[in-house]
């Protein structure tokens, strides 16, 4: 029988792999919404039924990868064809740094990190700022991808996961493009654009940080990345949460976030000074060109 391959979120199917179930401090990949209105127990052809709604789902954990395909053969598949062997080798060591790291699964995956270099490459970026930095993977891609006298502006509210990658990104000779500033976001724009010779001096900003403050980034960022530049947003369908109903049974972390990112993609779409496309890559992820 041939394979049926999709891109629905996998909460679409009664057929996706094993459901693992975490501790509340842990996170369930994307994989568990097919259990995100109620309880689950394996059918006899190693299905997920759906029997009640007492069981609150997480979205992300170590457990499983970061994506919204369907098929983890798919996945395997993609990565082992088109991703590792592709892959810099310093940016595999830092990937498997990571994946050790109790909160492994915050890190951008490695096809997110290819699909970020290919933009830079694409747009010619030199100046860029990352918006939450966990161990640097995606500030590496950054770095690899711009010129040697380019510059990466790294904003993350602590320096404790980011010196865990350090070492490598010393190692692969860009830590000289990285500018890396600790505390929270939102302040660290502000100042920014306090220098006025900041506005439109970036070329590229890509955000991965606390969901709730999208729409405000997004206003701060249009103002820091130039015209034709390109704002990108990590995480922007929250393991397929985000097409659930309202009352969908989910961790309120998850139901916090759900509601955030269904605003910002709201707001977004309705946004004309950006051209904007929301791709089902990972765990999702928004681009904007800037238009004025």
């Amino acid at each position: 029988m041939p394979l049926l391959v999709t891109l629905l979120p996998v909460y679409c199917t009664a057929h996706s792999r094993r459901l693992k179930r975490t501790t509340p401090a842990s996170r369930v990949s994307s994989t568990a919404m097919a259990a995100a209105n109620g309880d689950a127990s394996h059918g006899a052809n190693g299905g997920i039924q759906i029997q009640s709604k007492e069981m609150k789902t997480a979205i992300h954990s170590n457990d499983s990868p970061k994506t919204l395909l369907k098929s983890e053969s798919l996945h395997e598949y993609m990565l082992n064809t088109m991703v590792y062997p592709r892959e810099n080798e310093f940016m595999r060591e830092l990937r498997l740094i990571t994946s050790e790291h109790t909160y492994g699964f915050m890190s951008s995956p490695p096809e997110e990190g290819q699909l970020l270099s290919l933009l830079l490459n694409l747009t010619g970026a030199k100046n860029t700022i990352e918006v939450g930095v966990f161990t640097g993977c995606s500030v590496l891609a950054t770095a690899l991808a711009i010129p040697d006298d380019g510059k990466v502006v790294a904003i993350d509210v602590s320096r404790e996961y980011f010196d865990l990658g350090l070492p490598v990104i010393k190692k692969a000779g860009v830590a000289h493009k990285v500018d890396f500033r600790e505390g929270a976001a939102m302040p660290i724009l502000d100042n920014l654009l306090a220098n006025e010779e900041n506005e439109g001096k970036f070329d590229f900003a890509f955000v991965d940080a606390d969901k709730g403050n999208y729409g405000e980034y997004h206003e701060r960022l249009l103002r820091l990345v130039r015209a034709g530049g390109v704002l990108a947003y990590d995480n922007t369908l929250w393991g397929g949460s985000v097409a659930l109903e309202d009352d969908s049974v989910l961790e309120e972390f998850d139901q916090d976030i759900r509601r955030s990112i269904v605003a910002f993609n709201a707001k977004i779409a309705g946004d004309p000074r950006v051209e904007a496309v929301q791709l089902p890559v990972s765990d999702g992820i928004t681009l904007c060109r800037r238009l004025v």
